[in-house]
């Protein structure tokens, strides 16, 4: 039965992959023309495409996604948002479910991918963690995204979760920016993108149900980026604890 039920999850994984690449060629052309409006305008025209695009996907390939917690969006209020990381299918389902204009903080080596690095580009900030000079810039471009009025996505805990607890310790970064800069940090904690995207499989996968939960913000007033950073964590993690099925 396993043998069975690896060989169906090499099949939909392949047809994942497939319709993957064949929708985001097609998306590809107006997704980069949004870059004619300035931003937040145009971040918005290009974050709406996605989220389409990501809907209209999800469906071919037999996945149901679930949103929570959209009420924690306020107009005219912009966020750093915090998100978990346990699977190569976070990315497509954390930033274009952002309610309003948003990037997200990403490696530059995938800006390298043909076509895929200049969507990349577009809707990321890029960071090569490896250079010093590379972190800096990428931090100071975080405060022009926020300036702009335009949320940023961070993953805290900087590569996808492989342990079995609930969250890996937290990188500063995201918690240093909200400290500066003021802006609250809304945690978002998505359930079940191992159990579809399984880290560590090569090219299998299974459909499922898959959620992103947006909690409450938090202010940093009062509180220092390390004693942030510890109730973010405390908090996410808790609320996945009470969640996860």
């Amino acid at each position: 039965m396993q043998v069975v039920k690896n060989t169906l999850g090499r099949i939909w994984a392949v047809w994942a992959l497939s319709t993957f690449v064949i929708s985001f060629l097609i998306i590809l052309g107006p997704s980069l023309l949004t870059g004619i409006f300035p931003d937040p305008k145009g971040q918005d025209y290009f974050i709406k495409i996605a989220r389409e695009w990501i809907r209209i996907w999800l469906f071919i390939i037999g996945c149901k996604l679930i949103v929570k917690g959209k009420e924690h969006f306020r107009k005219g209020e912009t966020f750093i948002i915090t998100c978990n990381h346990n699977s190569f299918m976070d990315p497509p389902l954390s930033s274009p479910f952002i309610l309003g204009p948003n990037k997200t903080i990403a490696k530059s080596t995938f800006t390298k991918v043909p076509f895929f690095g200049w969507y990349y580009k577009r809707g990321g900030v890029m960071v090569n963690r490896k250079s010093d000079e590379s972190r800096r810039k990428s931090y100071e471009d975080m405060k022009r995204v926020l300036k702009k009025g335009m949320h940023m996505c961070i993953y805290p805990e900087g590569t996808r979760n492989r342990t079995d607890n609930p969250l890996k310790p937290f990188y500063n970064g995201a918690f240093k920016l909200s400290a500066e800069t003021g802006h609250a940090i809304l945690p978002a904690v998505l359930f079940n993108t191992k159990k579809v995207l399984p880290p560590g499989k090569f090219l299998y996968g299974w459909p499922g149900k898959m959620e992103i939960h947006f909690l409450p913000p938090v202010s940093p007033n009062g509180l220092s980026p390390e004693e942030l950073k510890e109730h973010v964590f405390n908090t996410m993690r808790d609320y996945y604890q009470q969640q996860d099925r």
